[in-house]
C-alpha cells in the first residue's frame, strides 16, 4: 500500500510538466497551421504573425542571416513578389522538442508545390514562450538544392 502511495504521487507530480509539455507542443503546431494557412492564402503578413515582433528576430537562410521582424517579412515580400512564386506550403514537423517553460526547439522539412517547380527543405525554429505566447524568434532554414 505504502509503494502504491509513493508512486501515486510521484505521478501526480509528474503528470502536470507532461500535460503542459504535451501542451506546449500543440500550441507550436497550432501556429505552424496557421502559418501554412496564411501562406497558401498568399498572405504573407499572417504567416508572420507566428514570428517574434521584434528586432532581435533572426531569419537565416540561402547564407545569409536578417535580422528583425519588419526585415524578414520585407525578405518575404521581396523573394515572392509574384502569387505564382508562392505555391502551396506544407510543413512536415520532424520533432517538437518543448526544453522547459519558456523554450523549444522544432525540426522540420518544408516544401512548395509550384507549377514550374517543387522545392523544399529543412528548418530549425527556435520558439520562446513570451507573455504567454509561443513564438519563433530565431529560424534557420535551408534548401535541398544548397550546396
Amino acid at each position: 500500500m505504502i509503494k502504491f502511495s509513493i508512486l501515486s504521487v510521484v505521478f501526480l507530480l509528474m503528470a502536470p510538466a507532461c500535460m503542459s509539455e504535451r501542451s506546449a507542443a500543440e500550441e507550436i503546431r497550432n501556429i505552424l497551421e496557421l502559418q501554412e494557412t496564411a501562406w497558401n492564402k498568399g498572405d504573407l503578413s499572417g504567416y508572420m504573425q507566428g514570428y517574434w515582433q521584434s528586432d532581435s528576430l533572426r531569419f537565416a537562410s540561402g547564407g545569409s542571416i536578417t535580422y528583425g521582424w519588419r526585415e524578414t517579412l520585407a525578405r518575404y515580400q521581396s523573394a515572392y513578389a509574384e502569387r505564382s512564386k508562392m505555391g502551396l506550403l506544407r510543413f512536415s514537423i520532424l520533432e517538437i522538442r518543448v526544453s522547459d517553460k519558456k523554450n523549444a526547439l522544432v525540426f522540420g522539412r518544408w516544401s512548395l508545390q509550384r507549377a514550374a517547380d517543387q522545392p523544399g527543405g529543412l528548418f530549425t525554429l527556435f520558439l520562446r514562450n513570451i507573455n504567454g505566447e509561443w513564438l519563433i524568434v530565431a529560424d534557420h532554414t535551408s534548401s535541398d538544392s544548397e550546396n
